[in-house]
């Protein structure tokens, strides 16, 4: 069964106010998402990955002795990793659990020390990634980059957090201020009680 655009779960122009434009979305979601989805559909066809889950293929097409990635999981790792990125984000003023909050806090200092962390992890992500707040399998906390379309799956590691530092994503609205994409992120885009329920 072929792969689906998901709907975004709030209107185009919803996160505007918040530093995220309608023109952002329509070009992000709409046209760069969509092709990871046809391109994804088109590449597992007729192989053994036809069928398998998202989570299967990305798993299973990992080379982490690869300079590049395989077509097959670089269209359907971004695809899973933008699925989770809208879910991330919300239009709503979001406060954060206090269970994520303490578990934050206990992992990185402050709340604030993991919103450094994370926000340098994006900053210095050289070229195209994502920077990720990950529960690895000891149940710890961590805040890592990945290159391209690599995402926390690859490593075992459950995905709590994960910002797109590719071009597509911030240019619109911040041209080549990644950091400042960041803080805006970080600050007022993040859907927290969507975060906690991760863990």
């Amino acid at each position: 069964m072929a792969f689906e655009l998901p709907d975004l779960p709030y209107a185009h122009d919803a996160l505007a106010s918040k530093g995220m434009s309608a023109e952002t979305l329509e070009f992000h979601h709409d046209i760069h998402h969509k092709a990871y989805v046809d391109n994804g559909n088109k590449a597992i066809a007729g192989t053994e990955w036809d069928g398998k889950s998202m989570e299967e293929i990305i798993t299973g097409t990992y080379d982490k002795s690869a300079v590049a990635q395989s077509g097959i999981f670089n269209n359907i790792s971004q695809l899973w990793n933008h699925n989770q990125f809208w879910e991330m984000m919300g239009p709503g003023d979001s406060k954060m659990p206090g269970e994520l909050e303490t578990a934050l806090t206990e992992a990185f200092g402050s709340v604030d020390e993991f919103k450094s962390k994370f926000a340098a992890a994006g900053a210095g992500q050289f070229g195209s990634g994502w920077a990720w707040l990950v529960k690895k399998p000891d149940g710890s906390l961590d805040v890592t980059k990945t290159e391209n379309g690599v995402n926390p799956l690859c490593f075992g590691q459950t995905a709590l957090l994960g910002c797109d530092v590719w071009e597509h994503s911030y240019y619109i609205d911040f041209r080549n201020k990644r950091p400042a994409y960041l803080d805006n992120f970080l600050n007022n885009l993040v859907n927290w009680e969507n975060v906690a329920s991760r863990m």
